[in-house]
């Protein structure tokens, strides 16, 4: 469930459908940010026009976990999987601006070719064809003039975002186009999760978390690292007021609420042996579903033989 999206999506009524997170792009930066985002409970949206890079890539032969290689379309597939999985909403669409409301309300606007308006808290921009869509909201300074081949062109400034993704302009976030970030997929995948970690860090010091307790981790533990003094949590209540210091500015009331919310999401992130039996099962049936029956069945035969 969304932590800050409101309840008044697009009915027909010209309302702007609203979302925490826009990311514009669906291939690994895009699909990788918005796991992140939505697992943590971002109301996360995916525009994906459906032509990423990756595509032009006849089999992809160095991501870890594919010992063998795998074809982009199978990647692909399992990326936009795992991103719906995690709870994003993708569409297939273009987005062709990223603007400021009219209304001076906080935000963005993000339209797209098929005339969808979305509001957003936050934008992530991980498609690595253009920038330009984002041009009202950065203005030209973020462009540059690129030679490429003997042929000049303007470009998006790789350089326009620092190494954690954050722009000067407050809410957006860039992932793609990234330079050699965007040039290797298992890179690219990698850059769009840290960029959206740097967006939850935000994210949770906007809500007041102290710069100490703000990084975001996305991280399953076993049952016996609760064990011990670790189970307790008045353990972890020690621990969160050492990370975050004396000088937070809050009030007691409001830093004792964001101090059981970190220690309840800790605690959530416990696995017993029997979910995590029960997780590994359904995470092989989820993979063999990317499989063709066929080579399935082939494998099952030459290990019979």
């Amino acid at each position: 469930m969304s932590e800050t999206a409101d309840d008044d999506d697009d009915d027909g009524s010209g309302h702007d459908e609203r979302r925490d997170v826009v990311v514009v792009g669906g291939g690994p930066a895009g699909c990788s940010a918005g796991v992140f985002t939505a697992r943590y409970g971002l109301d996360t949206l995916v525009f994906d026009r459906g032509n990423a890079a990756l595509q032009r890539c006849a089999f992809v032969e160095n991501y870890p976990g594919f010992p063998g290689g795998v074809d982009v379309p199978t990647l692909l597939d399992l990326f936009r999987d795992h991103a719906a999985a995690a709870g994003c909403d993708r569409i297939e669409d273009t987005v062709e601006s990223v603007e400021r409301p009219a209304d001076d309300e906080s935000g963005f606007v993000v339209e797209t070719q098929d005339g969808r308006r979305v509001r957003a808290s936050y934008v992530l921009a991980a498609a690595w064809y253009d920038g330009s869509y984002l041009r009202p909201v950065v203005g030209d300074d973020a462009f540059e003039v690129h030679d490429h081949h003997g042929e000049t062109h303007e470009r998006f400034d790789h350089e326009y975002a620092d190494v954690d993704g954050r722009t000067p302009a407050d809410g957006l976030y860039v992932a793609s186009p990234g330079g050699e970030r965007s040039a290797q997929v298992v890179i690219a995948a990698g850059n769009g999760a840290h960029v959206a970690r740097s967006l939850l860090e935000d994210h949770k010091r906007e809500r007041g978390f102290p710069e100490g307790v703000a990084p975001h981790y996305d991280w399953k533990r076993p049952e016996s690292e609760f064990s011990g003094e670790w189970g307790d949590r008045d353990r972890w209540r020690e621990w969160f007021e050492a990370e975050a210091g004396d000088d937070h500015g809050l009030d007691d009331d409001r830093f004792a609420e964001l101090r059981e919310a970190y220690i309840d999401r800790a605690f959530d992130t416990k696995l017993t042996d029997e979910e995590i039996a029960r997780q590994t099962e359904a995470g092989y049936h989820r993979l063999l579903d990317h499989v063709d029956d066929e080579y399935i069945e082939s494998y099952l035969d030459d290990r019979r033989e």
